[in-house]
């Protein structure tokens, strides 16, 4: 196996056992120790961070960035195992790879989006040392959000650098960009780092949705289109995660709803849509994980997402428990699709070559 591989198998364990660790704590009752706990770690950590870390550092020449995506893939075992310190610690060190990274390129290339890649990973890793010091997942949450959205709005800004876009837009993004950091920055349960937050993720939204390059695929056909719609509908859960931020602060279910449409909700409509960039990227292949049976997967993602986001708010447990269990067996099920799409596009490929 290639070494930019070698994280993969991890990364999808670490996804698997995150999801049944939502299941716990959604109320449904299966035999793995702590995994209710590490549900933030391995799903924000050992999952996504590994996936930015191995999908920037697969760019670089040289062989030896490929060991900070395995390092950090090998968190999985360390968590599991429960040794949470040295788990952390992989997570880091993969963490100061990105860093190191985004520095080194910072030097050679004097993008914008640059900086927010910086500050996104910056984020992760205080994310990580708060939790390294006490031993609370809720205490890095609002930095792991944090991590997240400022790499995804970077990537965005990347991918739309050669748009045409005012000089005054960008400005506000800049602003908004510097509200979230300073309300992250700020006591959560206070009120003004909530209502920075949340009007730097409303606001952010509204830019993402109308300077973004999704809202010219969205008008083409096929593989843009699927793109385009999952980046769109991705900005329209941003937009309700800071309603539930400003508006709804004091709902029993405040935390859940706060971060599932972050997380679930709006990071991973991004990561439906940018799979079929990031994986062949990975692979070192043209071929695209793309088939047009992803929107029948994507619609029932989304629709069990909308339904237990609406009973949460309800506080219908006993439904909400159901549906999150669905959504959670989609995200599995969306990932095999594509699994199996790639694997075929590959095999024909090899076969008529």
């Amino acid at each position: 196996m290639k070494l930019r591989l070698l994280p993969l198998p991890f990364v999808l364990l670490g996804l698997i056992i995150g999801i049944m660790g939502g299941w716990i704590r959604l109320g449904w009752h299966i035999d793995l120790p702590s995994s209710g706990y590490l549900h933030g770690l391995l799903m924000t950590g050992s999952f996504l961070g590994t996936l930015i870390t191995l999908e920037r550092t697969v760019s670089m020449p040289s062989k030896w960035w490929r060991a900070f995506p395995i390092v950090s893939a090998f968190s999985v075992f360390f968590f599991l195992s429960g040794q949470k310190e040295i788990g952390l610690a992989a997570l880091m060190a993969g963490n100061i790879g990105l860093l190191t990274l985004y520095i080194i390129q910072m030097a050679k290339h004097k993008d914008a989006y640059w900086y927010l890649l910086l500050a996104g990973a910056t984020c992760w890793l205080i994310g990580n040392l708060l939790v390294l010091k006490t031993g609370l997942i809720a205490a890095a949450s609002t930095w792991w959000v944090a991590f997240i959205f400022l790499t995804i709005v970077g990537e965005r800004l990347e991918l739309t650098r050669y748009l045409n876009i005012p000089k005054w837009a960008k400005g506000l993004l800049w602003l908004l960009v510097s509200l979230l950091i300073i309300g992250v920055a700020l006591p959560f349960h206070g009120m003004y780092g909530k209502v920075m937050i949340g009007v730097a993720t409303i606001g952010t939204s509204v830019w993402l949705m109308r300077f973004d390059m999704a809202r010219i695929g969205v008008r083409k056909e096929g593989f843009h289109r699927y793109v385009a719609t999952g980046l769109l509908v991705g900005y329209g859960w941003l937009l309700l995660n800071g309603l539930v931020l400003l508006f709804i602060p004091s709902h029993i279910y405040f935390y859940d709803l706060y971060l599932h449409t972050f997380f679930l909700g709006f990071a991973f409509s991004m990561i439906w849509a940018h799979a079929p960039i990031i994986f062949p990227a990975i692979l070192k292949t043209t071929e695209r994980p793309y088939h047009r049976i992803l929107w029948f997967f994507w619609s029932v993602f989304q629709l069990t997402l909308i339904g237990r986001m609406l009973l949460t708010f309800m506080e219908n447990s006993e439904l909400r428990q159901w549906l999150g269990g669905i959504n959670g067996v989609t995200i599995l099920v969306m990932f095999a699709t594509m699994a199996i799409i790639m694997v075929t596009k590959l095999l024909r490929k090899k076969k008529l070559s």
